[in-house]
């Protein structure tokens, strides 16, 4: 079985997390969770899908496939890197993630960084707990998943998570499309991973142009995640049928 976020399949109860099913000599893995929402504000096309992910370099490349793999399946990414500096953080990336239906999180960035003094980053982390929270308290129609590189680290990295099995990308382009494709089984837009790719490329035969615009040398700015998400539901919108 796998997660599936099914953003028209009502349960009254809410999504939660059901008991895995632990299978001999299979990796667990999580069974469905419905989102029901009682007063439907957005169309399909407009459902957004908060991102939680590292902001450095060495992620760039898959920064840039997950904005293609959710705007493939015709959600709106979101990111704190939309958030003024200027405002009080907390409040906003609270509101954020309040105000998005779904919530990715990747948890593959473990590793101490090389600036001094080096650090684990514990942003994503926190995110998720953040996101944990607003769904057991005030947003119970909010569904939630999480994303790893390595199979089994995310028991020792975060065991307060155990029972709750992560999605495995491996750390490639290929392995998010493979996992977006288990995450929204259910959607009503169905990409394949062929088309997701050529979402992706979209964006890096514009990638260049679109730094340049914005006078800047990486992707994670306001303003450069803002037109990359422009350019990736374009496409997507061209290329996907549903």
């Amino acid at each position: 079985m796998t997660l599936q976020v099914d953003s028209f399949a009502p349960n009254p109860t809410g999504p939660r997390l059901l008991q895995q099913e632990r299978i001999a000599g299979e990796m667990p893995r999580q069974r469905s969770v419905k989102l029901t929402r009682k007063q439907p504000s957005r169309t399909a096309s407009a459902q957004a899908v908060f991102l939680n992910v590292p902001y450095d370099d060495a992620f760039e490349n898959l920064f840039l496939a997950y904005i293609a793999a959710v705007s493939a399946f015709g959600f709106t990414p979101r990111a704190t890197l939309e958030i003024p500096s200027s405002k009080r953080r907390l409040d906003r990336i609270l509101a954020l993630i309040a105000d998005c239906e779904y919530s990715v999180h990747d948890l593959s960035r473990v590793q101490l960084d090389n600036r001094s003094p080096r650090t684990p980053r514990f942003n994503m982390a926190f995110e998720l707990g953040l996101t944990v929270a607003l769904e057991r308290t005030e947003f119970p129609e909010h569904a939630w998943v999480v994303c790893e590189s390595r199979h089994h680290r995310i028991q020792k990295s975060l065991s307060d998570l155990n029972g709750t099995d992560p999605y495995i990308h491996d750390g490639t382009i290929r392995g998010v499309f493979r996992v977006f494709g288990s995450i929204f089984v259910r959607s009503h837009r169905q990409p394949t991973v062929p088309q997701m790719r050529r979402i992706y490329r979209a964006l890096r035969l514009s990638f260049d142009d679109i730094l340049d615009r914005a006078g800047e040398s990486s992707p994670f700015n306001a303003r450069v995640f803002r037109d990359l998400c422009v350019l990736a539901s374009a496409t997507a919108d061209q290329l996907v049928i549903g």
